[in-house]
């Protein structure tokens, strides 16, 4: 076993999109477990466009990550040493252990992983924090109901094909919108959407919308949202009375820094936001999945059985190396994967 570890950590604050020489690699003595504690190899590491928000010096729900800060997030590794009651050597865990080869981590939030279950990549995907994002939100905030008309975004990604395929399953009209032809491909003969436009083929939010309309004859009931910018000035105008919007995520504001207020007056004003909202009745619910990680023993129940039975579908976009991590994220901004994007550490 090697004597050092590998991590990558925020060198310096983005302006607009990261680039690589917001990241810098570093190697490092491998640590050694305290009284509790394990030491974990890591597998495979999960990247998400939240992590875009914890780069930026802002005010958010979590604190960001300070500059020379080793990057954040899940991942999935074995337990190479312990010195924790209950945890083994050899034993697979989930847990927050940040973009790097080894972890230190006390016992606390860590989950642990039966590679012979299920691969141990859907902890971090279908069976893990987007999967869940997506099962929440449409369930419990979206309120799907049989007949009715569901758009989603980021169609192939993790959270949004979730959102398609139990929507589906409950008898809803299902319109994604995805990057590309490939991906709408995906989204209709993998995924089971009943359409899927390309983003990109339209210049505007008003030609993307005047394509939603002949998609969605009668209009929208639940507008499952991840992405914002174009795709929410599209589709507003078209939300049925009493509709729903579960809110998750906005990465196409992300890199503007902050809440991405200055893409926001380009684009929807707050007095048409609010007047829309007001007018249709709509119930519009922000949420974050960490408030409702207790709901994952629900979530595994009743979706672990349909993944197992091939009911509902996985796609995962995995990156070889810790190295090429800062290249898969700045990729994923930009719409760069298809499916749930992770990287392969070892």
């Amino acid at each position: 076993m090697s004597d050092t570890m590998k991590q990558i950590v925020l060198a310096s604050r983005p302006k607009g999109a990261p680039t690589p020489e917001n990241f810098r690699l570093e190697e490092l003595p491998l640590p050694t477990p305290g009284e509790g504690e394990v030491l974990v190899r890591v597998h495979y590491m999960s990247l998400d466009p939240y992590m875009r928000g914890r780069m930026d010096d802002a005010k958010s729900y979590a604190a960001c990550i300070p500059v020379d800060g080793k990057m954040e997030g899940g991942s999935v590794g074995e337990i190479i040493a312990s010195n924790a009651e209950g945890f083994a050597v050899g034993e697979f865990v989930m847990g927050g252990f940040g973009w790097a080869t080894h972890a230190v981590s006390g016992t606390q939030g860590l989950a642990k992983i039966d590679p012979d279950t299920t691969p141990i990549t859907y902890a971090l995907g279908a069976l893990g924090m987007p999967g869940l994002t997506g099962w929440y939100g449409l369930t419990e905030l979206g309120k799907p109901k049989k007949g009715e008309t569901l758009v989603v975004a980021a169609a192939t990604g993790p959270v949004g094909s979730m959102v398609g395929q139990i929507a589906k399953a409950k008898g809803l009209r299902t319109v994604g919108i995805a990057g590309g032809p490939e991906k709408c491909k995906l989204a209709v003969e993998h995924f089971g959407f009943d359409v899927c436009l390309d983003h990109r083929a339209y210049d505007t939010a008003a030609d993307l919308r005047a394509a939603l309309e002949k998609e969605c004859p009668d209009g929208v009931d639940i507008y499952f949202e991840n992405v914002a910018g174009k795709v929410l000035d599209a589709v507003l105008p078209l939300m049925n009375a009493h509709g729903r919007i579960p809110i998750c995520g906005m990465i196409a504001w992300y890199n503007e820094g902050g809440v991405g207020a200055d893409a926001i007056e380009k684009t929807l004003t707050a007095p048409k936001l609010w007047r829309t909202i007001l007018v249709n009745f709509l119930s519009v619910n922000g949420f974050i999945i960490a408030n409702h990680f207790d709901r994952m023993p629900d979530f595994h129940k009743e979706i672990g059985p349909l993944i197992s039975d091939g009911s509902i579908r996985v796609q995962e976009d995995i990156t070889e190396e810790l190295e090429n991590a800062p290249k898969a994220f700045i990729d994923l901004l930009s719409g760069g994967n298809t499916g749930k994007a992770m990287v392969k550490v070892i």
